[in-house]
């Protein structure tokens, strides 16, 4: 029997213990991210159903407890979906004393919603007809009430897929599971820091390519631009205690529960000192065995593209 959802509770879900069936909905505007939110968690172990009709759901959780966590993918295009009908699905759920459920929100700012949509040239499922911009803020008004009822919220704007995948991995991932993800920045002083760093080394000490005709073209990947760059007096010092400072706290973190680490590297316009370094210092992480990946934003914003994940032990 399911109780009343008059009576449901307000509060986040107590952690999931091996008494109660891990449940883990899956929500959030078209574009945010929500089929790769689901795909994460499918290799982390969750049996995954997308699309799943409400009407379906109690049925689905009839039976003893799974053997593994389970993740559902709920949206706009489900047959039945409404907010109300999703609200009320979430509080019976979190009343019933078996289950530990999560609501997982992947949000996105409008602006990036809509670029993300004229780039994939894909129709709004709320939009079919007309522009992507009028779906979505249909959409996201129609989901207000559902992302205020979430208990993780993540927000996709600016996320590269890897950094995406290692925000999912840091909710959701069991402990004994977790991977520390290295991710390299390089990027311009004059267009502001990259969102989320945890650590900033100023590159704009070093010799400036960019005064060097024939390098100036160029960007810090390419071997000339980088034998410049270590050829200034101070580099060897600056990379070797640099790497002296980094190396260990990788360990120290991991053993700590964290699983993704951002260090961005700047200089004065993101394509020579700042790049030259992030590619050296990748290198160096890999060698050493950890799952290392590099953004070039500068450089990424030029060409329109991103760098994708790297596996372990290799660079992107």
């Amino acid at each position: 029997m399911i109780p009343d959802p008059a009576l449901a509770s307000p509060l986040a879900p107590e952690p999931t213990d091996d008494r109660r069936q891990a449940l883990v909905l899956v929500t959030g505007p078209s574009g945010a991210g929500r089929t790769t939110a689901i795909n994460v968690l499918e290799d982390l172990g969750h049996e995954v159903i997308d699309n799943l009709p409400l009407s379906l759901l109690a049925r689905l959780l009839e039976g003893p407890p799974l053997t593994r966590p389970l993740a559902l993918g709920l949206d706009v295009r489900n047959r039945d979906f409404t907010t109300d009908a999703l609200i009320d699905t979430i509080d019976r759920l979190a009343q019933r004393p078996e289950l530990a459920l999560q609501v997982l929100y992947l949000d996105c700012d409008e602006d990036e919603l809509v670029r993300r949509f004229s780039e994939t040239r894909r129709r709004h499922p709320l939009a079919p007809e007309g522009g992507p911009a009028e779906g979505i803020a249909r959409e996201r008004e129609l989901l207000e009430p559902v992302r205020r009822r979430a208990d993780v919220l993540i927000d996709t704007t600016g996320l590269s897929p890897h950094e995406g995948r290692a925000e999912i991995e840091r909710w959701f991932a069991p402990p004994k599971g977790r991977t520390l993800a290295v991710t390299l920045h390089s990027f311009s002083y004059k267009r502001g820091l990259p969102r989320g760093l945890d650590l900033v080394i100023d590159c704009r000490f070093l010799r400036n390519p960019h005064w060097e005709p024939e390098l100036r073209p160029l960007d810090g990947r390419d071997a000339a631009v980088d034998a410049h760059v270590a050829g200034d007096p101070r580099f060897d010092g600056f990379f070797t205690s640099m790497c002296d400072f980094v190396l260990p706290l990788l360990p120290a973190y991991h053993a700590e529960g964290k699983t993704h680490l951002a260090i961005g590297f700047g200089c004065t316009g993101g394509q020579h000192r700042s790049v030259a370094v992030t590619e050296r210092l990748a290198k160096t992480l890999a060698k050493e065995g950890w799952q290392v990946s590099k953004r070039h934003r500068e450089l990424e914003r030029r060409a329109g593209t991103r760098v994708p994940q790297a596996a372990r032990g290799q660079v992107a």
